[in-house]
């Protein structure tokens, strides 16, 4: 092969900068060009601690809650006799300013059930959210077991939905021949495809007020509203007074390990108990469960703001790594949502795998997006570990693309030595 001086000149120079960049970023990391072979990777295969930031539904009961448990009244409750049960609820509907209270299995089960009792008749239809967690991820059961159907809303960046679209949805009641019966409206609050974003209580109020002026009911799915509660400062029954019904999950941010309640008025609750014995979700001595929630309720609020800032700490670090993006407007909670740069030679896939490989559990939501959800049993500590491991990651990553390119480097130097001084070779 032969080369004209010029090109010479610029492939020398080409293979020159290539080296002086692998030799930097072998320098990153303290390694000798000669190690790097060997030591690209970053190794660290005793896994010391466990950071689990797939979900704020992972957390382990507490010591307090354990022996409430253990301690807890109960009776049967599907027979309404289990005195923990009715503490529990008796306190959630003070609590959420509404009349009374149900414990139900799980949050799926609470939103099912609070939208087949205001959507009695089969083919009646709620207006929703179109990526609202009983539209995406509760398997349809609205419609499959209940026959209603969903009249999806497009969903904006901050969890709301336009009061316009809202309303421009609404069934002309002249079409029933040809259409389904509008009859609730749901709202979530926290929004947790939206990244945990809040609902204003002046948004709230405002689809309150829509929905009684076209005689529908308004539902909220709640599984985090303490969380939303503690961002925006505003109490928690004045957050939802809009609302004929919420559910409200007790094993997400408020960490109970079962559980969610639902609250409205007592003739709801009365039909919500009789929905929850044909879905299956009466049970007996529910006591033990209700004992945890009742610790929770009592332990755990207060630390949601810190669970908060700890999430606004992680996304401000992960902003500072070069290939990850995390919009940190949209860190009202404690979800953080992370994105991989366009550009950055490595996937999703490969980072969560690399986490947890150095305990740290990490959620992938697509190719090139990662969730993690802080809670009260993750520490300032194990935020700074992750954020360590991010670091590393991502800069192990570029190392390694400048790996694969170092034999190519060495080959043409040793050429162009060869051309330029035949003599010395």
């Amino acid at each position: 092969m032969h080369f004209h001086s010029k090109q010479l000149n610029l492939l020398g120079v080409l293979c020159l900068r290539s080296c002086w960049r692998f030799f930097c970023a072998s320098q990153l990391l303290n390694l000798s060009p000669t190690m790097v072979a060997e030591k690209c990777h970053f190794q660290e295969n005793m896994v010391t601690r466990i950071v689990d930031l797939r979900s704020d539904t992972v957390t382990k009961p507490t010591e307090a809650m354990r022996a409430a448990m253990a301690s807890a009244e109960v009776d049967d409750d599907v027979l309404g006799y289990d005195p923990t049960a009715f503490r529990l609820e008796t306190e959630m509907a003070k609590t959420m300013g509404k009349d009374a209270a149900l414990f139900v299995p799980s949050g799926t089960m609470g939103n099912l059930i609070s939208v087949l009792v205001h959507c009695d008749v089969r083919g009646s239809e709620v207006i929703l959210g179109d990526t609202c967690h009983i539209n995406i991820f509760e398997n349809g059961g609205i419609a499959t077991i209940g026959g209603v159907h969903p009249r999806q809303v497009k969903n904006n960046d901050d969890g709301t939905m336009d009061i316009d679209l809202i309303e421009a949805a609404i069934r002309d009641p002249m079409g029933e021949l040809f259409y389904p019966t509008t009859k609730l409206i749901c709202l979530e609050n926290t929004h947790a495809n939206s990244g945990g974003r809040c609902l204003s209580v002046e948004y709230t109020d405002r689809v309150g007020e829509l929905a009684k002026k076209h005689g529908l009911k308004l539902h909220i799915d709640g599984a985090r509203i303490f969380n939303a509660s503690v961002a925006l400062g505003v109490p928690v029954d004045r957050l939802v007074q809009a609302a004929d019904s919420v559910s409200v999950c007790l094993s997400k941010g408020i960490g109970a390990p079962v559980g969610s309640v639902i609250v409205g008025s007592k003739n709801f609750i009365a039909k919500a108990r009789r929905l929850r014995k044909t879905l299956g979700g009466g049970m007996r001595q529910i006591g033990i469960l209700c004992a945890a929630a009742l610790v929770a309720l009592q332990e755990n609020v207060g630390k949601l703001e810190s669970d908060h800032k700890k999430a606004r700490l992680l996304a401000d670090g992960l902003n500072e790594v070069k290939g990850l993006r995390v919009d940190a407007c949209s860190v009202e909670t404690n979800m953080v949502f992370i994105d991989i740069e366009e550009g950055t030679k490595t996937r999703a896939e490969k980072i969560c795998k690399y986490m947890e490989e150095r305990g740290i559990l990490v959620m992938q939501e697509s190719s090139s997006r990662m969730r993690v959800v802080l809670h009260h049993q993750i520490s300032a500590s194990d935020v700074q570990y992750a954020l360590s491991c991010f670091q590393v990651m991502l800069t192990t990553n570029q190392l390694n693309s400048y790996c694969s390119m170092y034999p190519i480097c060495i080959f043409f130097l040793l050429r162009l030595v060869y051309i330029f001084l035949p003599n010395t070779i």
